[in-house]
């Protein structure tokens, strides 16, 4: 999975949307303590950042060196490169003792992980019973009536070919992954739940975004080009039908959010 990421890293860094801080608020609200986050699948460290700014300390693994690498530097942030396929000693040794992290996080990530393995992990360190697991995942970006209507066909048909199966999971916003958590205190269920994401870009931050896609990688190396000159006048015509350049361009965030219990 890692590979899929390590040739568009910088422009992953650059163009990925943050998350929303009402996103976080609602994750904490549902942790007791707050002293140690694990961000699985960090990758140029968004959702690290932002769990900084609540929680005591935060470790931050990836298995891509490359994308660890346009991580912002924190001092209470420790970023960490993981084997693709980490063991429990690993595990003890990387990231913390079993029963002694508050909160697990995967941001834009989980649809790529060996789950069961995973979720053996998850249950092995959390703090029980309130230890608390949030995984999210965006969906396509929304921009305007006139670009999306060109976004859509290039979506479904143009670059369906070359995404991973596994991307069909966030397709679905995560309502079909399995989730084997207990509701956090407050729900009835575990999710998804939604919130939105917004960043302003400008017609070259939006090109880019779709460049730092696995999708345009995969067709590259294929000899495909995603974004021929036809595509891109098309994106054109559209983006510069309202006259501004610069547009909030807002991403839709599905969480599913869970504790582990006694287990």
């Amino acid at each position: 999975m890692a590979k899929l990421f390590v040739e568009q890293a910088k422009q992953y860094a650059k163009t990925r949307p943050s998350y929303p801080q009402e996103l976080f608020e609602f994750i904490a609200s549902k942790t007791p303590s707050r002293d140690l986050v694990w961000d699985v699948g960090t990758g140029s460290g968004q959702a690290a950042c932002s769990l900084a700014g609540i929680y005591k300390n935060v470790i931050g693994t990836d298995t891509s060196l490359e994308q660890l690498e346009f991580a912002p530097k924190l001092p209470n942030v420790r970023y960490q490169q993981t084997s693709p396929v980490i063991s429990m000693g690993e595990l003890e040794q990387t990231v913390s003792t079993q029963s002694s992290v508050d909160l697990v996080t995967v941001a834009q990530a989980m649809h790529w992980f060996d789950l069961p393995a995973f979720y053996q992990q998850v249950k092995w360190v959390l703090k029980k019973p309130h230890g608390v697991i949030a995984a999210w995942c965006y969906t396509v970006p929304e921009v305007n009536d006139s670009v999306d209507s060109v976004f859509n066909p290039f979506y479904t048909v143009d670059s369906d070919p070359y995404w991973e199966p596994q991307r069909k999971l966030v397709d679905d916003k995560f309502m079909t992954i399995d989730f084997p958590f207990e509701p956090v205190e407050g729900t009835d269920n575990t999710g998804p739940f939604k919130f939105v994401a917004e960043k302003m870009m400008d017609l070259d931050d939006y090109f880019t975004y779709i460049r730092s896609w696995s999708a345009y990688q995969t067709a590259k190396a294929k000899g495909v080009e995603l974004l021929r000159d036809d595509v891109i006048e098309s994106f054109k015509r559209a983006w510069i039908k309202d006259g501004q350049n610069q547009k909030a361009v807002k991403f839709p965030v599905h969480v599913k959010i869970g504790k582990v219990g006694n287990v």
